[in-house]
């Protein structure tokens, strides 16, 4: 596997100030771990990016010697800049949780013959495992799914024997759904020479001022304090 490497600079800014570090394309950050104390840094935006797009969250990233997963991303929901990274430092010998991407590859026979639709209900996984031994990601055979109702479970997912799922192996991750029908409202058609009678209510309403019907309602007694 090829080392993923990425730089970076020890942060000196905090609170309002990290604005300027944004608009020089740097990217707060911070590195955490079990075994040590948490420290401030920044990385270049651009190279983040791509390394982000290599790593995701399950391959380890070598930040100045420290073996690290991307934790947690903060993204501006209005502009899509990064906002706020944290690095975990981990024991490349102690196993640890992660969650893993799962995803769908292929064409069901099922959807193919328009039977019905392939719904995604869980797009990742908990694992634990090695930080060395962590799958970028599980992939599903859509080209297994033939029938209606057809589904996979989280019990179905292949993992190497080094991994351990802790997500609820009885979940469904993907299932075939029936197609939905589309309901028909019937539009009542007037008799011909029935002629509406002025101040006739619907059973359940009154009259009221305008001609405008409202649902009677029992009156209520004021409460004791």
């Amino acid at each position: 596997m090829t080392k993923i490497t990425l730089k970076s600079t020890k942060r000196e800014d905090f609170g309002r100030k990290v604005k300027r570090l944004r608009k020089e394309g740097l990217i707060p950050a911070n590195i955490f771990g079990k075994k040590i104390k948490s420290h401030a840094l920044t990385v270049n935006a651009k190279e983040f990016d791509e390394v982000f797009k290599k790593a995701g969250e399950t391959q380890l990233i070598d930040i100045d010697g420290k073996s690290v997963l991307i934790s947690n991303i903060q993204i501006d929901p209005v502009t899509g800049n990064y906002l706020h990274i944290d690095f975990r430092q981990v024991d490349l010998t102690e196993k640890i949780s992660a969650k893993v991407p799962v995803e769908v590859e292929g064409e069901s026979p099922a959807e193919k013959q328009n039977l019905g639709t392939v719904v995604q209900q869980i797009s990742e996984i908990e694992v634990e495992a090695l930080p060395t031994d962590l799958p970028e990601k599980i992939i599903i055979d859509a080209s297994t799914l033939i029938e209606v109702d057809q589904a996979i479970y989280v019990k179905d997912l292949k993992v190497d024997k080094k991994v351990t799922i802790l997500t609820d192996l009885e979940s469904i991750v993907v299932k075939v759904e029936p197609p939905t029908k589309e309901e028909v409202v019937e539009v009542p058609v007037p008799v011909e020479g029935e002629v509406p009678v002025e101040g006739a209510t619907v059973e359940g309403e009154v009259p009221v001022e305008g001609g405008v019907a409202t649902e009677a309602k029992p009156s209520e007694s004021p409460k004791s304090e």
